[in-house]
């Protein structure tokens, strides 16, 4: 592991932490609802929570400030998370390496385990006590409700469900469109978020999380043909059994990987403006290609 890795797992490391810290002073553990929203946060990556707090800090934002709304964008995605796995979505049995929610405890609880952490996700973005400004965190809001709703990632669920044995299937400009919402919307969210509250111009890192979002995706893709569900953490080989089209079944295993490595280039380029204070985002661009999990 080169020096620029261990920086960036340290960073990763620290910004979970903190983010997890956060989150659990929001939830009690004193019934089956507390109880299953922790169990969805547990054992993430935090990736959208350390995009937002090292966004933040380029722009010169306190940890302070920023790890509110990066634990309301973990909340956002754990609960997108949650939903997806119930038999009437993606039917999974296992997610971060333990059983999904419905299956440690039932459907319904995991339907309202999901509500209750997206009602948390615009809790913690709007709460006072992070003391952004009232504008900031109406600003937040406002682009998390977008990016979380029927335009961006709710569109890309449904376009996920109906890709099944579908045309779609044979389309991969399709298949970008789709991740782009279903996975980027979150990922732009959580790399403007820095730029936004520090009242700065947000286009370099929303090229940045395009690429970043799309890289993300295709290595999910290779994970699932190439991955085991023990280190995963989740269940693998999917995909394929469900019919689904995917970077890898439209461009292959290597043209998948070729495609990625690129994105992860453009993705990079973006962060140019920003000189070495970005070091740590280009190397998360590398590590969301390299990783296993």
């Amino acid at each position: 592991m080169n020096s620029a890795t261990s920086a960036l797992l340290e960073g990763m490391l620290s910004d979970s932490k903190s983010i997890s810290n956060c989150l659990h002073s929001f939830i009690g553990n004193g019934n089956d609802l507390e109880l299953s929203m922790r169990h969805a946060l547990h054992g993430g990556k935090n990736v959208r929570g350390f995009l937002v707090m090292e966004s933040a800090r380029i722009h010169g934002i306190s940890p302070l400030l920023s790890v509110m709304p990066a634990a309301g964008i973990e909340a956002m995605h754990a609960y997108s998370l949650v939903h997806d796995d119930l038999p009437c979505m993606d039917d999974d049995d296992m997610r971060r390496g333990q059983p999904t929610v419905h299956v440690k405890w039932n459907e319904h609880t995991a339907i309202l385990a999901g509500d209750a952490l997206l009602s948390l996700a615009f809790r913690l973005v709007c709460d006072p006590s992070c003391k952004l400004s009232s504008d900031i965190r109406a600003e937040l809001a406002f682009r998390l409700a977008v990016a979380g709703g029927h335009g961006k990632l709710i569109l890309g669920q449904a376009l996920d469900i109906e890709a099944e044995n579908s045309d779609l299937t044979h389309d991969l400009e399709a298949i970008r469109n789709l991740q782009s919402h279903k996975t980027g919307a979150l990922i732009e969210w959580s790399a403007t978020a820095g730029a936004i509250m520090g009242g700065a111009d947000e286009n370099a890192m929303s090229s940045y999380a395009k690429s970043l979002g799309l890289a993300f995706q295709i290595q999910d893709d290779v994970i699932d043909v190439t991955g085991s569900s023990s280190v995963a953490g989740k269940t693998v080989g999917k995909d394929e059994k469900a019919g689904k089209a995917t970077f890898v079944s439209l461009l292959g295993l290597e043209g998948a990987k070729r495609e990625a490595q690129s994105l992860v280039q453009n993705a990079c380029d973006a962060l140019s403006v920003y000189g070495r204070k970005a070091e740590l985002l280009k190397e998360l661009a590398n590590f969301v290609i390299s990783r296993e999990f």
